[in-house]
C-alpha cells in the first residue's frame, strides 16, 4: 500500500489533495437541497454531507462550506426556515452535478438544468421531480466548526414522501430499487446494490441474514 503522511498530503497540489481526501473516507450520500429565496426564486444544489442524526425526534444534518463567499442555500434556509432534501437517481447525475455551479442567487438552477421543481399540497418549498425520496426539513440550529470554518446545520424532518415500491415490510427503504446514487469524492457517481441485510447484532449470537 502507498503511504501518505500528513506532510505529504499537505504538499500535494490543490486538486490532487482535494480528490484524495474527499474520496478516502468512502461513499457519501448524494442529495439535492432545494430552497426558495424570500422573493420566491427557487434554488437547488447538490450536497454530499447529509447525515442521519436521530429518529426520535427525526433529525438530519449537513455541512456548509465557509460563508466567506455567497452561499445561496444557506441564505435561503436562514431567510425562509425550510428546505427539502431529494435523493438523486442514475438518470439525474449530470444535471445534479451541474447544480454545483456558482450561479447568482436570482438565477434558478432549475432553469439551467433539466431538473424540474414539483410541489406537494400546502408546501411552498420546491421538491425535485422524479426523486424517489423527498424530505421537507425545518431549520433548527447551526454549529460553527472552528477548525475549518464550516457550519453544521441541524434540521427536523417535517414531512417525508417516498415511492411506495421502496418501502419494505419493516419500513426500511430499499433505495437500489430506484437506482439512488452515492458520491465517491467530489465528482464520481455510483449506483450501489443491496448485498444483504442482517438481524440486530447481539453478543455471542451468530449473525443471520433477514432477506
Amino acid at each position: 500500500m502507498k503511504k501518505f503522511t500528513k506532510e505529504a498530503i499537505q504538499e500535494l497540489p490543490k486538486i490532487p489533495r482535494l480528490n484524495l481526501i474527499n474520496s478516502c473516507t468512502g461513499y457519501k450520500s448524494a442529495n439535492l437541497i432545494a430552497t426558495k429565496t424570500a422573493e420566491g426564486v427557487s434554488n437547488v444544489a447538490i450536497f454530499s454531507s447529509i447525515t442521519h442524526l436521530g429518529s426520535d425526534p427525526a433529525l438530519l444534518g449537513f455541512i456548509l462550506r465557509p460563508t466567506i463567499v455567497p452561499r445561496n442555500t444557506y441564505k435561503n434556509i436562514k431567510d425562509v426556515g425550510f428546505f427539502t432534501v431529494n435523493h438523486i437517481t442514475e438518470t439525474m447525475i449530470a444535471d445534479a452535478h451541474h447544480s454545483s455551479a456558482s450561479y447568482d442567487e436570482h438565477i434558478s438552477e432549475f432553469d439551467k438544468t433539466n431538473l424540474e421543481e414539483t410541489y406537494h399540497e400546502g408546501i411552498s418549498i420546491p421538491f425535485v421531480k422524479g426523486s424517489p425520496v423527498q424530505i421537507l426539513c425545518k431549520y433548527l440550529n447551526e454549529y460553527d466548526i472552528k477548525e475549518n470554518g464550516t457550519i453544521h446545520i441541524i434540521a427536523s424532518i417535517e414531512e417525508l414522501f417516498v415511492e411506495e415500491n421502496l418501502i419494505q415490510k419493516d419500513h426500511w427503504l430499499r433505495l437500489d430499487e430506484e437506482n439512488v446514487v452515492t458520491i465517491n469524492g467530489l465528482d464520481g457517481y455510483c449506483v450501489p446494490k443491496l448485498l444483504d441485510r442482517f438481524d440486530y447484532a447481539r453478543p455471542n449470537v451468530q449473525t443471520k441474514s433477514i432477506l
